[in-house]
């Protein structure tokens, strides 16, 4: 009782009580509250991020190349076409052979399953399953060596419309990829998306498809082959080179063996017969001859140094002839690689050839374009793919650089008229006893510009780079495309390191007016997808008109009235320039042989430059020999141009005419001859102290005169001659002197 009482106590005193009340605001907000707010802000998130992801995926999807049954059972090699369209190489060492479904082994498509797609008869085209499982496997190192999420249908797309570029290597393109693979699903049966991909795959060694691969690694048929063979097979595409049994025998065992064991988790073989098998050695069965790929190495040797520039550049733009199936259009004509490969390779070959270790570079190339349309690397080759000398850079150019490192960057900078004086009084490499010395050991004081190049006459040069100095010289072959891996010295004015590649377009520069093209090999590819890659050429512009006209003119005298006259004709205008390359004065040689022997040269409608010598010209006899005969090794250069620019200019298409002078260039009478002068441009000439001056042949077609013209002021070959100062404009000419201090170790003469 007293207990109830108690109670009706207490709750009368609660009603008796005012309740209080508590702002809305201030109540406290629990965790549940807080989890159920985070939640949804994710599922809203993720819900927008989905619609987003699916309308990218639409968007992609949308713009997907279309596939075709062709191409999904066409030929996966690349193809290397010349100007004409006709295949010069492939991709492929063998023919491609198709096989039918009923062909292939059950066994050889549960090992392709087992270890690229094991999921491939449940999923529809993309495994979302295997792509967790994939990334699973390779955090815990159990994935067994399988490539990844991506499918058989999906490595099908890929080897048929997608190149493996890097620039390829997009969202866009997974997207189009993994849509492409769902469509296929839908339109194939899983047996002939397994044939496709069985008959597309690189197996290595240029051969394509599983087929083709059993008759080259082993002379059989598919159904002869043994188990651990198969195995090999199905291993290889994951990296045909990394596991190739013939260079890399211990990788190749290591993936057969992991085919093997995936064989095995998938119950395609048991576990100990895959142990068995994984004892079996690489090379059982094995062929170790192949003489279709043989037959094809020896028609790629014609060709060899070219495709060899082709694939380089294709490696740039980022293609894999290995892999992206491509069609390949290039510059390459065929008619004048194959005359330039007999001259340097046939018994038959105008040229005397010393013996088989005489080599050679060139490089054959439209001047108005830049598209090298010939090149050879060297001669009597035996492996393609071998040394390219055209394009190596280890070899001096002897007197080949003087135009493009003295001669016209002194017009281009100095404005140096075509008959401006250089000095050619003995000259002594700053800072050391080293004398530089003329091919005839003569001084002859001041000469013209024209008669120092026509001679070849190292002194001057080496002045005239000195007025221009080495900083402006260097820009000069810098918009040329020579990019020199050394500080220009004054030895640089006689000879630089160089490819024939490089010398070619250069002079090219001259030949068309001032314009420097890259050198281009590939015009144009046909992709895989159906979509044609055309690539341009634009140029640049390198010189003025002024001096691309006048250094022409000055290297027409060079042909016409130098020791290479003998390759003159009036059949075409050419110029070009010689550069040969003596051994140290200690080097026990015969006097006057030199070690590399080069000549430059162009008509209006090509460039063409050649090296040739010896690999190694310091070994007991390789050296070129100057005789009086017209096969003397020292003209072989002079001799491969004449040639090969003589069947060129055959073809009635081709200009041979001469060349125009332009606006910007003064035609003068000075010392008795035919000169030029950069239009009203201001430039200092010292006159000429010599009793001889070269006449202007490229414009009088006249042969070598001379003109007795004496400064008042003239007493010795080696004094200072009387000061001549051209017209101006506004500016005035400043010509800086740079001596510098030379590393030379040697007097070199070249010509």
């Amino acid at each position: 009782m007293s207990e109830e009482v108690t109670r009706a106590s207490r709750n009368a005193s609660k009603r008796g009580q005012k309740k209080r009340k508590v702002p809305r605001g201030n109540k406290k907000k629990g965790f549940g509250h807080y989890a159920k707010l985070t939640l949804l802000t994710l599922v809203t998130i993720g819900a927008v991020g989905l619609l987003a992801g699916a309308g990218l995926f639409a968007y992609y999807a949308s713009s997907a190349p279309k596939v075709t049954n062709a191409a999904l059972v066409g030929t996966q090699q690349s193809e290397i076409l010349d100007t004409k369209g006709d295949v010069v190489w492939t991709s492929g060492t063998q023919d491609r052979k198709i096989a039918a479904q009923s062909e292939i082994p059950s066994i050889l498509k549960k090992s392709v399953v087992s270890i690229e797609d094991r999921r491939f008869y449940q999923h529809g085209g993309v495994d979302l399953q295997g792509i967790a499982g994939a990334a699973l496997g390779d955090l815990t190192g159990s994935s067994l060596g399988m490539r990844g999420g991506s499918t058989l249908t999906q490595q099908l797309v890929k080897l048929t419309v997608f190149s493996t570029a890097a620039s390829d290597q997009t969202l866009r393109r997974k997207a189009q990829e993994a849509w492409l693979a769902v469509r296929l699903e839908k339109k194939y049966s899983k047996n002939q998306i397994l044939t496709m991909y069985i008959n597309k795959v690189y197996m290595g060694n240029g051969v394509y498809g599983m087929k083709t691969a059993a008759e080259y690694y082993y002379g059989k048929s598919m159904d002869q082959l043994s188990v651990p063979q198969i195995a090999l097979l199905a291993g290889l595409p994951q990296s045909p080179s990394g596991h190739d049994p013939y260079t890399n025998p211990t990788g190749a065992t290591q993936r057969r063996n992991t085919v093997l064991a995936a064989m095995a988790e998938t119950g395609a073989i048991s576990k100990s017969d895959a142990k068995t098998y994984a004892a079996t050695s690489i090379n059982d069965g094995l062929l170790t001859e192949h003489p279709a790929a043989e037959q094809t190495a020896k028609l790629a040797k014609v060709s060899d140094a070219y495709l060899t520039s082709t694939i380089a550049e294709l490696k740039k733009k980022g293609y894999d002839l290995g892999n992206d199936g491509i069609i390949v259009h290039t510059n390459l004509d065929i008619d004048i690689q194959q005359k330039a490969y007999d001259l340097a390779n046939s018994d038959d070959s105008p040229l005397y050839w010393m013996d088989d270790e005489v080599q050679i570079g060139a490089t054959v190339l439209n001047p108005n374009n830049g598209k090298v349309v010939a090149q050879i690397g060297g001669r009597k080759q035996d492996t393609t793919f071998g040394l390219n000398r055209a394009t190596q850079t280890t070899r001096s150019s002897g007197s080949t650089a003087k135009p493009i490192v003295d001669y016209a960057p002194a017009i281009e900078n100095l404005n140096w008229p075509t008959y401006r004086g250089v000095d050619d009084s003995p000259y002594t490499y700053a800072g050391t006893d080293i004398q530089v010395y003329d091919a005839d050991h003569l001084n002859k004081g001041y000469i013209t510009m024209r008669q120092a190049l026509v001679e070849s006459r190292n002194i001057p040069a080496i002045r005239t780079l000195q007025a221009v100095g080495n900083s402006k010289a260097t820009t000069f072959l810098g918009k040329l495309g020579i990019k020199l891996d050394s500080a220009l010295k004054p030895a640089s004015a006689i000879g630089i390191n160089v490819s024939t590649e490089q010398q070619a377009a250069a002079y090219a520069a001259f030949d068309n007016g001032g314009t420097y093209y890259k050198p281009q090999y590939v015009s144009s590819i046909d992709e895989r997808n159906g979509e044609t890659k055309k690539f341009d050429n634009p140029g640049t512009t390198a010189m003025k008109s002024s001096t691309a006209f006048m250094m022409t003119s000055m290297l027409q005298s060079y042909v016409s009235d130098s020791y290479a006259k003998f390759i003159n004709t009036s059949s075409y205008a050419q110029g070009g320039k010689t550069g040969t390359v003596n051994y140290d004065s200690n080097v026990s040689v015969p006097t006057n042989a030199v070690s590399d022997s080069w000549f430059t040269g162009f008509t209006k409608a090509m460039s063409i430059s050649v090296w040739t010598g010896y690999d190694s010209p310091n070994d007991p006899g390789n050296y070129l020999a100057q005789t009086a005969s017209a096969s003397s090794p020292q003209y072989l250069s002079l001799y491969f141009y004449k040639n090969l620019m003589q069947y060129i200019m055959t073809d009635s298409n081709r200009d041979g005419s001469s060349w125009s002078m332009p606006s910007t260039v003064d035609k003068v009478t000075k010392y008795g001859n035919t000169e030029y002068e950069v239009k009203d441009a201001k430039f200092t000439d010292p006159g000429i102290t010599s009793s001889k001056t070269t006449s202007s042949s490229a414009t009088t077609s006249s042969t070598l005169t001379s003109s007795v013209i004496a400064s008042s002021s003239s007493s010795s070959s080696s004094s200072a001659a009387s000061t001549f100062t051209g017209t101006a404009g506004n500016n005035t000419t400043t010509e800086s002197s740079n001596s510098g201090s030379s590393s030379a170790t040697t007097t070199t003469n070249t010509q």
